[in-house]
């Protein structure tokens, strides 16, 4: 199943992207890489981590995007100094619990329906190029059969982003990555069955991602709410499913 045509090339070069952009940010989340030092240069992470120079200049784009450091002309990549964010606590949220999953669906659903018509109406065209970029980003991942939660977490990030109002993303960021559940598939449920969820996954991101590209403020925000609270009734039937008597 493919999501849209790519070459087996350009697929792992976006997981390689993706895999690489995690590693440093990791890097940076540690400590390895304090605040206002360097990063290696371009060619000594080419060479550590075995990837061509396209990738290495891919990932350092998505840190700039997500702020995590910044490119000082002939001087390098220097890590920035993060704000403090504190870690919000959901008391017993549970995400092996499918009751936890649609509570946290629930919550997105009150910020991100308005998010998305925020950003309908205040995105630059910076912006706009990168949630086009991370949704292409996240599709290659589908089409490679990669993990998808952190490539559909820095879409929704973008999204956020674009509001233009900073709150939207440092409540995103303060959830973290999990604010994408993957709970999914019920062990052996048919691949025609996997494939049909990730092509309607990724046809309800098109229609956000257009809309808000198009400048539909409502219609970024229907788009939205179709989504996540499609999202809302998949994790019931899942419910149901597992409550079903044996």
């Amino acid at each position: 199943m493919a999501v849209q045509p790519k070459s087996q090339t350009e697929a792992r070069s976006q997981t390689l992207v993706a895999r690489l952009t995690n590693t440093l940010r990791r890097a940076i989340a540690s400590g390895q890489f304090p605040p206002g030092t360097k990063l290696p240069s371009e060619s000594q992470l080419t060479e550590t981590h075995g990837v061509s120079r396209t990738v290495v200049r891919e990932a350092i784009a998505a840190l700039r995007a997500d702020r995590l450091v910044e490119a000082q002309q002939g001087a390098g990549v220097f890590v920035l100094e993060q704000s403090a964010l504190p870690v919000l606590s959901f008391g017993n949220l549970d995400q092996a619990r499918v009751s936890s999953v649609i509570e946290l669906l629930e919550l997105r659903t009150a910020v991100e329906v308005e998010a998305a018509g925020l950003a309908a109406l205040r995105r630059s065209p910076a912006q706009e190029e990168t949630i086009f970029e991370r949704h292409h980003a996240l599709r290659d991942c589908f089409n490679a059969g990669a993990p998808t939660s952190e490539a559909d977490f820095a879409l929704h990030l973008a999204i956020a982003e674009a509001t233009n109002n900073s709150r939207f993303r440092e409540f995103l960021s303060m959830i973290g990555p999990r604010i994408i559940p993957r709970a999914a598939m019920r062990e052996g449920e048919p691949e025609p069955d996997q494939d049909a969820y990730i092509l309607l996954i990724d046809e309800e991101h098109r229609q956000i991602v257009v809309a808000i590209s198009n400048g539909d403020e409502e219609g970024a925000r229907e788009a939205m709410r179709r989504h996540l609270r499609g999202s809302q009734e998949r994790y019931r039937a899942l419910l149901r499913e597992q409550r079903k008597p044996v």
